[in-house]
């Protein structure tokens, strides 16, 4: 059922962090106009950490309404609760969903077999019309619902039958291949590891839910579905062109303190929101505790804009025509980084 891009779309706001509403419906027709395959509401992308409820489920019904006859709609309604991830569902359900996302309970951290038997399984259970797509990600949940089984949840129930998966360690996706078989689906969560997923022999990744597709959404669909029809030297070019931007999805750099260097790691969905700010997308600020990027990281940031544009016009090309935004003018104007950063 799925496969191309899906964009885990960011949750716009306005300057007193209240969802914007009029942004968010524009960031939506903008990933509609250039094609993509689907997109995913309030995922980590879409800060649904400090989302309350009722905001959280007014991002699933615009997603859910405008991507109807458009694409896919996946809503994010996992969380570290069963029943809190049940009526999340729930309402996705309700709204017209085609599917759940279901990350991996994070911080109260059960054990693979838990999370297959107190969460998956009663959310696949109630809505056994709604495709549940469970999202392993160890270095946000600090837990892992492992390979094998993946493989029991597929043969137990027809929809659960696709994986979004973030660990980073394509052996681990070979085995998930090996135990679920080769009709089943896997979806990079990792924007720079798409490329390898996709290509290699042992996994053979359907596509990709994608954080920098918020900002490149043509490219990376055209890029997945370059790599679905073999053309891997078109994927290439692709994947080069975009490659400062692909992995940039989390930023470290240092800062200097009082009592030596510690490490700043900017991660998502901080460092898209700066890049979209820049550029003068629908955006705002992330909400706290996230923050600001620090110089450094703005810095990279910006660079690695700059050079996209400048070697590959192409790539951002669609945001100005979209938005009515001049990217060399953004990217050339300082006054475009005003508040960025600490």
């Amino acid at each position: 059922m799925f496969k191309g891009t899906y964009t885990a779309l960011i949750t716009p706001f306005t300057a007193d962090e209240q969802v914007d509403q009029v942004g968010l419906e524009k960031l939506i027709t903008f990933q509609i106009d250039q094609g993509v395959s689907g997109v995913l509401a309030v995922g980590t992308t879409g800060e649904s950490p400090t989302l309350r409820w009722d905001e959280h489920n007014s991002v699933t019904e615009t997603v859910c309404r405008m991507m109807k006859g458009n694409g896919h709609s996946i809503a994010g309604t996992g969380s570290n609760s069963t029943a809190e991830t049940l009526k999340a569902t729930e309402h996705a359900a309700h709204a017209g969903a085609d599917a759940a996302l279901l990350v991996d309970p994070y911080y109260n951290g059960p054990s693979s077999l838990e999370i297959r038997k107190e969460y998956v399984e009663p959310v696949a259970k109630a809505f056994p019309n709604v495709q549940m797509i469970p999202y392993v990600i160890p270095g946000r949940s600090g837990t892992q619902l492992l390979p094998e089984d993946l493989g029991i949840l597929s043969d137990e129930y027809p929809n659960v039958r696709t994986v979004k998966e973030a660990t980073g360690d394509l052996d681990n996706m070979a085995r998930t291949r090996e135990v679920c078989g080769h009709d089943y689906t896997i979806m990079s969560g990792d924007d720079d590891k798409t490329f390898d997923m996709m290509t290699d022999g042992r996994i053979k990744a359907a596509g990709v839910i994608s954080v920098m597709s918020n900002v490149t959404p043509g490219s990376v669909q055209k890029m997945s579905e370059a790599l679905l029809e073999g053309d891997t030297a078109e994927a290439d070019r692709l994947r080069n062109a975009m490659a400062p931007l692909l992995g940039m999805v989390g930023v470290a750099t240092e800062e200097k303190t009082p009592y030596g260097a510690t490490t700043v790691k900017a991660r998502n969905p901080l460092p898209l929101k700066t890049l979209m700010n820049i550029l003068g997308m629908p955006s705002g600020p992330c909400r706290r505790p996230l923050g600001k990027m620090n110089q450094a990281g703005l810095q990279i940031v910006l660079d690695n804009a700059r050079a996209v544009h400048s070697a590959a016009p192409e790539i951002f090309g669609p945001i100005g025509d979209f938005f009515g935004i001049d990217i060399e003018a953004r990217l050339a104007d300082a006054s475009s980084l005003d508040g960025l950063a600490y």
